[in-house]
């Protein structure tokens, strides 16, 4: 009796080719040497070939690499893929903003929203993570539990995604209408900051998207030991999710306060490398009506950032389905602002911004989990 062992389980599923669009300019010079595609001494001159089609021109194909050898062109395909993540929702404001939700892989989704006329022309608002684990209680997203970190292909497809969607290829140097970019989506950078940092230098390539340090701006919610690597690391200007001025509401609003209080929050921004009047912290300060919104609590910003080159944007509070939370009155957010002002720093009041598509600051959260967590609501009400 013969016997035949059924062996297919245990072989190894072959690895998807890797999306060049994620590795740094070294770590793709690495790459061509490693898939043998051109000998390490010339390397370095194919990875700058490849590179500006990649992400000056924008190029998903291989095959459109002109001054690339059309064998050497085959084999980079064979090895390597420049695919688009998924598109599953396109969506336009009445204000002109626009929201992605892209599928990366299967259970993978993330929203990426284009805001017209922020910074020199207009702001790209990406994510960093799928979730995220800071549950704070003003945030949308803040509910979506973590289901994993980014990696630097995924975070640079987002601004892809987006200058495909306003026809910005090749990348033009003048009259863009994607001028800066703000990680200020989902997730908490900070947690997530070697995919990060490589994404950055990716973005501020002066041969690729070529999109300057200084209009780059991360936003962290205080994970203090990372913030001066974050400035060394990167050189992008920094912004602060800070919404309180002292530690016991801000330990409820955002609950990592516990963990990195305000004094060690600011002894950690002030040794943020470069800050000065040309490079000044952005402090992120949500308006809630009747919880951080008095004249008292704008003296006591005040107070607190006293010393540290900055400017605070005034949020209204965007609101979302199942919050407690209200947003201020617009007089309220006034004289809050006027007292800022009057102790010479900038407030600008943020316009809100695609509210009508749930794509405002702090309302970002991917499709398949507002879905679940209506259903969820749905079946509890009907349990009551």
């Amino acid at each position: 009796m013969s016997v035949t062992l059924d062996l297919s389980r245990a072989q190894p599923k072959p690895s998807a080719p890797v999306n060049l669009t994620g590795l740094t300019r070294e770590g793709l010079r690495q790459a061509l040497i490693d898939a043998g595609i051109c000998p390490p001494e010339k390397a370095k001159m194919r990875a700058t070939q490849v590179w500006r089609w990649i992400h000056h021109y924008g190029v998903t194909d291989f095959g459109l690499m002109s001054d690339v050898a059309k064998e050497t062109r085959a084999k980079l395909a064979e090895a390597f893929t420049l695919a688009r993540p998924e598109i599953v929702e396109r969506q336009v404001s009445k204000d002109g903003t626009r929201k992605w939700l892209i599928r990366t892989a299967p259970g993978i989704e993330i929203e990426t929203v284009y805001i017209p006329d922020v910074g020199r022309s207009g702001a790209l608002c990406v994510s960093s993570q799928v979730g995220c684990t800071l549950n704070c209680s003003f945030c949308h997203t803040g509910t979506q539990k973590l289901v994993r970190n980014l990696t630097a292909a995924e975070i640079v497809a987002q601004v892809q995604v987006a200058r495909d969607d306003l026809d910005e290829w090749p990348s033009p140097k003048e009259d863009r209408r994607l001028s800066n970019i703000v990680f200020m989506g989902m997730g908490e950078p900070l947690y997530n900051l070697d995919p990060v940092a490589d994404a950055v230098d990716i973005i501020a390539d002066g041969e690729g998207i070529a999109i300057s340090r200084r209009r780059i701006t991360v936003s962290t919610s205080g994970v203090v030991p990372m913030i001066p690597e974050l400035g060394e690391r990167t050189g992008t200007m920094l912004a602060i999710s800070l919404h309180a001025t002292n530690d016991a509401l801000r330990d409820v609003l955002v609950p990592l306060n516990k963990k990195y209080p305000l004094v060690q929050l600011m002894d950690a921004i002030r040794a943020y490398p470069g800050l000065g009047n040309a490079k000044r912290v952005t402090f992120e300060y949500v308006m809630l009506k009747g919880v951080n919104d008095s004249p008292d609590e704008a003296r006591a910003l005040v107070k607190l950032i006293g010393g540290i080159p900055a400017k605070i944007n005034l949020i209204p509070f965007n609101p979302w389905p199942g919050t407690d939370y209200e947003c201020s009155d617009w007089k309220t957010i006034e004289r809050f602002a006027a007292v800022l002002n009057k102790a010479g720093y900038a407030s600008p009041i943020r316009t809100p911004r695609g509210r009508d598509i749930l794509a405002a600051c702090g309302q970002l959260k991917s499709e398949s989990e507002k879905v679940r967590a209506s259903a969820l609501r749905k079946a509890e009400q009907a349990a009551a």
